[in-house]
């Protein structure tokens, strides 16, 4: 029969062990969410440097602000394709185009997989892609991807969202662009 000197040695040791792993899942979560504050603070910091025109300052946060994401999320994170997207509007800015698609094609493979190919974020993953193809000359590329775009607004906010008419105003200028005429469903 165990002493109660031996069953308070059990208790104190299994409590003693319970602490100890409350103390380390309590210090983790407190980091990541010190972790997630930083990359909201640079990306709210890269955008008022946007705003202010502040180009290089701008990717420089937005850069750090990837590796923070990517560091903190791991590297397919809905977070990264956000910071992802950032620094390719800021390499069209500086028109660093050559660097561009692999960041919106990365975004879009992240957001995919993470959120579902029929995610209105993935359609703006799409947007963004079509419109450099499109900017590019690269219309039969950009056709495609406007027009899922266009399907996954649609089907998610409805008909009559700005993002909806957003895409069909770009679709349709593509049409006229390559001599397709008129934009029809």
């Amino acid at each position: 029969m165990m002493t109660l000197v031996n069953i308070i040695k059990i208790l104190t040791s299994f409590r003693t062990k319970v602490v100890i792993i409350m103390v380390l899942v309590l210090s983790f979560s407190l980091s990541a969410y010190a972790q997630e504050l930083l990359w909201e603070k640079l990306n709210s910091k890269a955008n008022t440097l946007f705003k202010q025109k502040r180009y290089p300052d701008a990717l420089s946060v937005s850069e750090e602000a990837l590796k923070v994401a990517e560091d903190t999320f791991g590297p397919d994170h809905p977070k990264v394709a956000t910071s992802l997207n950032t620094i390719a509007e800021l390499y069209i800015i500086n028109g660093t185009y050559a660097e561009i698609e692999p960041l919106y094609k990365r975004a879009l493979k992240i957001n995919e997989k993470a959120l579902g190919p029929n995610n209105p974020d993935v359609a703006i993953s799409l947007n963004n892609l079509a419109e450099l193809y499109y900017n590019q000359g690269r219309y039969e590329e950009a056709e495609p991807l406007y027009k899922r775009a266009l399907k996954i607004l649609e089907d998610t906010l409805g008909s009559d969202h700005p993002e909806v008419a957003l895409t069909l105003e770009s679709l349709k200028a593509l049409y006229k662009n390559i001599g397709k005429g008129e934009w029809t469903e």
